[in-house]
């Protein structure tokens, strides 16, 4: 394995990033970060046809959420003239050869092949054709695509998840790698690329494995070295069953939207498919010092977002002043201090949490009172300005010693009544930020 590998994330735009695909691009990242490499974002937008306005932008937006920032970023729709020399190549060795059935006709030779027990594998019946027919065909309108001429024999590669994968090349039908409009596919496309940015390694997902094969073969015929592959399993929903990168509520665009951090997904879906536990980081750096693929197992991996909101609380309860003084300031102004971080931070489940103890801080909230004369011989005690720290062990103590009340019976009702909340940060802390003036107006029973 190279010391410096160079990979790959060649997503198509054609939506948001999905879970599935975010989970790729993560572990092409991790592995490149892992071992001083260089991770490449591709956009393989050559076909017009599904590409959506703004998913390229969409899709980099994400990434960047994620904290996977590229080394350097290709864009397939400007690659044509390198395209163009590589099927010249390949027309000019005779491994391409045009083809004029219609999708129609594609078709049914399959069924026809189904139903008599065969595999739907391409005949090759264009390679008969004479020049008339040929000609015949154009003069009817007919524009060819061009498929790959596989070589016979098996093809193996020693793969990073699976182990030692070998498949019979002749089981496979020749590759489309022209469209009959002149595009270029993805097959083709791919290898041109890896060869150029000299690709050391490609992290997919399984669904590809049979891509391996035509490709291995392109990239001998286009006089580049194949590189190590590794496929991983691929993602499940709860149930069991795929997930689907048409489900928006898998993209990563909606686990930012419900408040989730990065860091939680990243988490999340760099130990999914291993036997390593899910824990709890705080930034990506740490994701890293954890990574290795050799941990990646075969068996399909299930993606549950509930574990999102059971890791979400764990992650910020890492996450330091320094990470989140901007987002905090933006969040709850002056309150943005270090002090009050660590205070509200055991109490958050997502981080738009702030504000609502922000709001328990300055107010207004309304008291719960449950004992209205506690309440007010608790009003009573209240030490004089400045308030510490050490401010609510001696009130309380002050109390108890009033009123004989102690355990659940002395704390709860006052946090009942200065607070609004069955629990939340300690109240030693809470004490001085709310104030002596806004504490007795909540004994009071008064909303401030």
């Amino acid at each position: 394995m190279t010391s410096c590998p160079v990979v790959r994330f060649a997503p198509s735009p054609t939506g948001r990033l999905h879970v599935g695909n975010a989970r790729v691009a993560l572990v092409n990242w991790l592995f490149a970060k892992s071992q001083g490499g260089t991770f490449i974002l591709r956009h393989d937008d050559t076909d017009a046809d599904r590409a959506i306005h703004d998913a390229i932008e969409a899709i980099e937006a994400d990434l960047l959420w994620l904290g996977l920032e590229w080394d350097q970023r290709i864009q397939q729709s400007d690659r044509q003239d390198a395209y163009d020399t590589a099927i010249a190549t390949l027309k000019k060795s005779g491994r391409l050869y045009p083809c004029f059935e219609t999708a129609e006709e594609l078709s049914l030779k399959r069924k026809v092949q189904l139903a008599a027990g065969n595999p739907p594998i391409y005949d090759r019946a264009a390679q008969s054709l004479t020049p008339a027919g040929r000609k015949a065909f154009e003069a009817d309108g007919r524009n060819p695509h061009w498929r790959f001429q596989m070589e016979p024999g098996r093809v193996g590669w020693p793969d990073l998840v699976h182990g030692d994968l070998d498949l019979d090349a002749g089981a496979l039908s020749d590759p489309v790698l022209i469209r009959e409009d002149g595009t270029p596919l993805y097959t083709l496309t791919s290898v041109v690329d890896d060869i150029e940015f000299g690709v050391s390694h490609v992290i997919r997902g399984e669904d590809h494995i049979a891509n391996t094969v035509p490709q291995s073969q392109l990239f001998q015929a286009l006089g580049g070295k194949a590189p190590g592959f590794a496929h991983l399993a691929l993602l499940t929903g709860p149930n069991g069953k795929s997930l689907s990168k048409r489900l928006g509520s898998a993209s990563v665009e909606s686990f930012r939207e419900q408040g989730f951090e990065a860091v939680t997904l990243t988490s999340l879906l760099a130990r999914l498919g291993t036997s390593d536990p899910v824990e709890p980081r705080a930034d990506l750096g740490e994701v890293v010092a954890g990574f290795d693929i050799a941990r990646f197992g075969r068996s399909p991996t299930k993606f549950d977002s509930a574990e999102l909101e059971i890791l979400n609380p764990k992650v910020l309860h890492r996450i330091p002043f320094t990470a989140v003084t901007d987002r905090l300031q933006a969040a709850v102004g002056e309150l943005a201090t270090e002090a009050f971080w660590e205070m509200v931070r055991p109490n958050l489940n997502v981080f738009s949490d702030v504000s609502g103890w922000a709001s328990v801080v300055t107010g207004p909230i309304t008291p719960v009172i449950e004992d209205a004369e506690f309440a007010s011989k608790a009003a009573v005690l209240l030490p004089l300005d400045p308030w510490s720290d050490e401010t609510w062990p001696t009130w309380t103590g002050a109390i108890k010693a009033a009123t004989g009340a102690k355990g659940r019976d002395l704390f709860h009702p006052l946090r009942l009544a200065l607070t609004g909340q069955e629990k939340g940060p300690e109240m030693k802390k809470l004490l001085p930020l709310i104030g002596r003036d806004r504490v007795a107006a909540r004994l009071a029973g008064k909303t401030a």
